[in-house]
């Protein structure tokens, strides 16, 4: 058994989780989006490096995030209007897992959709019709237009037969005016008015972090997940079997780690403080 972890609060010191860190190789990193690289469309300091960090270290990365309005394409225009030159084929949506499962549990299926661009899009790419007559799937992902008429129409096609599927389970998201609804506050109304509770595909469902390590065909032994949320990031790459990096620049502070009945590989204020740690790793492959 490990020796018990430090006091979260000395997060910058290293620690018995630092050094056990690298004892296997590490081939692939995985790291969280909005409050790792970004607050917003303002980049954190250090993002830019850590992703040519990761670029010079030779070793496959994937930017994941739970946001299913934006497809790749998308993602990728903002976050380099961020200073932040990301590949669209290492950006992997909630809305990309959600169409993934889909596909593999009823291909060539039909779905009613309540969601945007980034959600519709992965869906017709993997070969399924949006209908609003007797779907195999209601789906619901994020949107900043929630529609009291689309959300009505889910809920009778649901209580109608219809299976309940939802991108992600955050309750809100992050405005510049504030704090907004977010997939999980909707799915609870949905559930309330039909008894019937989504299946949600994207973190902290693990589910969505072997999605993203089937795409580019890495590992979870060797792999490395960085994450600002406790409760979201960290659970569901130690429930993959990933090696886990709190960074304390988003969701999570430092004093909140200790709360939680597990604990991260590292903790970390920032990415800034990570391009050492791919250099390093890197070199022990």
């Amino acid at each position: 058994m490990a020796a018990p972890p430090q006091d979260p609060a000395q997060h910058d010191q290293p620690d018995q989780h630092d050094q056990a860190a690298p004892r296997r190789e590490v081939l692939t990193w995985l790291t969280d989006m909005d409050g790792v690289l970004v607050h917003e469309e303002v980049p954190i300091p250090g993002a830019q490096e850590f992703i040519e960090a990761l670029q010079r270290s030779g070793l496959g990365f994937m930017v994941l995030t739970n946001n299913s309005i934006f497809t790749p394409r998308d993602l990728r225009a903002r976050l380099l209007g961020s200073g932040i030159d990301v590949p669209e084929s290492a950006i992997w949506t909630s809305a990309l897992a959600t169409a993934q499962f889909l596909h593999d549990q009823r291909p060539g299926g039909s779905a009613y959709v309540v969601g945007e661009t980034g959600l519709t899009t992965a869906l017709h790419d993997a070969g399924y019709v949006m209908t609003d007559r007797d779907p195999d799937y209601v789906v619901l992902g994020e949107t900043r237009t929630y529609s009291f008429e689309a959300i009505t129409r889910a809920i009778r096609l649901i209580d109608d037969g219809a299976r309940f599927i939802a991108t992600n389970p955050d309750p809100s998201g992050p405005s510049q005016d504030g704090k907004l609804p977010a997939t999980g506050a909707v799915a609870s109304l949905i559930t309330t008015a039909t008894g019937r509770a989504p299946y949600y595909v994207g973190k902290p469902n693990a589910l969505m972090m072997r999605s993203a390590l089937n795409r580019i065909d890495a590992h979870s032994e060797t792999t490395v997940m960085v994450g600002d949320r406790m409760d979201t990031d960290i659970i569901a790459g130690l429930e993959a079997g990933l090696r886990t990096v709190l960074v304390t620049s988003g969701s999570t502070r430092p004093d909140q780690v200790g709360t939680f009945p597990y604990r991260p590989t590292v903790v970390r204020e920032s990415v800034a403080d990570l391009v050492g740690l791919v250099d390093e790793w890197a070199r022990r492959v």
